[in-house]
């Protein structure tokens, strides 16, 4: 909303409390830095604006952070910091730091939290989650690389997926694309960041749920993809949600969800076309290639309860199931990703357009 009322510095603080609150937040921050970098450029350098947004995110941090590198000072935390272990940030210092001053408290704690943030040593991936590298791992097995190598792997591919994005929302910083350009940053953090979890599939599931309300949002072809990638999110999670007894608030809600947006199992409404109203921008429909991309998985998630409800896996396979979840899973966020990535060249080929014809009246005249 701060964004969409113009109000940047409001946008800053309110960003950096979402960090602040839940460090997967993150997923959003490469879009959020280009953009409030790009409304700083473009259509002309602001010194003053750009110099506003880093103080005020400076501030917001160190207000935020300030509790606990205070407390980290005190003599008590001091004691409690000598007697563990160096953590390995502090170790890459090159000068020696004595364990009972206040700076090595404070370099401690902000240590402590890096750690947390970024939990490499946890590994690539725990449990079966459709992404990239669990889906990878299945037919050729990832642990036999070093673990330094495939975090750079992850760093790598995570860059190679959002540089497009990030690159779109700096040269064209409108607020209209920033749902689509959240969505295909997102959707490159969950497929091939470092150490995912299930529910992380919800952080790309927002932004693109919130297209719905957008220019165009409730068109068909819209609701076919947004309808059908929250679905198939849910669907990955099952292993999940069965696990912590929540099979009945799934079902219901999916097919709720499915209901409301006329979607399969319980209707096919939104892939049914309407000739008289082809030609409206506001009634875009799904194309043949899309609904039967659709009903393929559709059917897909179907059999897969079928089999997972009535069919135990093989003695050698206990897991199997679950693999192929995520394997289903990772195939249709794949396809989500650049379904996303579409959708955000689509509008920025359409503001350029409009600036074109902008131009040319203007000459005009």
């Amino acid at each position: 909303d701060a964004i969409l009322a113009g109000r940047m510095l409001w946008a800053c603080i309110f960003f950096v409390g979402a960090l602040g609150f839940k460090q997967m937040a993150l997923y959003y921050a490469p879009v959020m830095f280009a953009y409030l970098l790009g409304v700083c450029v473009f259509p002309r350098i602001r010194i003053l604006r750009f110099l506003n947004i880093s103080l005020v995110t400076l501030a917001t941090f160190a207000l935020l952070l300030g509790p606990l590198l205070v407390c980290a000072s005190n003599d008590e935390a001091r004691k409690v910091f000598a007697s563990s272990p160096v953590p390995p940030l502090i170790q890459a210092i090159p000068i020696s730091l004595d364990k009972s001053s206040v700076l090595y408290g404070v370099l401690f704690q902000l240590t402590q939290i890096i750690h947390r943030v970024f939990p490499f040593a946890r590994g690539l991936f725990e449990d079966k989650v459709a992404n990239a590298w669990c889906a990878i791992h299945t037919f050729y097995k990832l642990t036999r690389f070093d673990a330094t190598l495939l975090q750079r792997a992850s760093l790598g591919a995570t860059l190679g997926s959002i540089i497009v994005p990030c690159a779109i929302i700096f040269r064209h910083p409108r607020a209209s694309l920033i749902l689509p350009a959240l969505s295909c940053v997102s959707w490159g953090f969950f497929l091939f960041s470092f150490q995912v979890h299930e529910k992380s599939v919800l952080l790309p599931l927002l932004p693109m749920t919130l297209l719905l309300a957008s220019d165009g949002g409730l068109s068909k072809e819209s609701r076919a993809w947004v309808g059908w990638a929250n679905v198939l999110g849910s669907w990955t999670m099952y292993p999940l949600l069965k696990r912590d007894q929540l099979r009945v608030p799934y079902i219901v809600m999916t097919l709720l969800w499915a209901y409301l947006l006329g979607l399969p199992p319980t209707s096919f409404e939104t892939y049914r076309s309407r000739p008289n109203l082809e030609n409206s921008s506001t009634y875009l429909e799904p194309n043949i290639f899309t609904a039967l991309l659709h009903y393929a998985f559709y059917l897909a998630m179907i059999a897969w309860h079928v089999l997972e409800a009535f069919v135990p896996p093989p003695p050698g396979k206990p897991d199997l199931w679950v693999v192929l979840n995520a394997l289903i899973g990772a195939s249709g966020f794949g396809i989500a990703y650049l379904w996303c990535m579409w959708k955000l060249l689509t509008q920025c080929r359409k503001i350029d357009r409009q600036a074109a014809e902008e131009d040319n009246q203007k000459k005009k005249q």
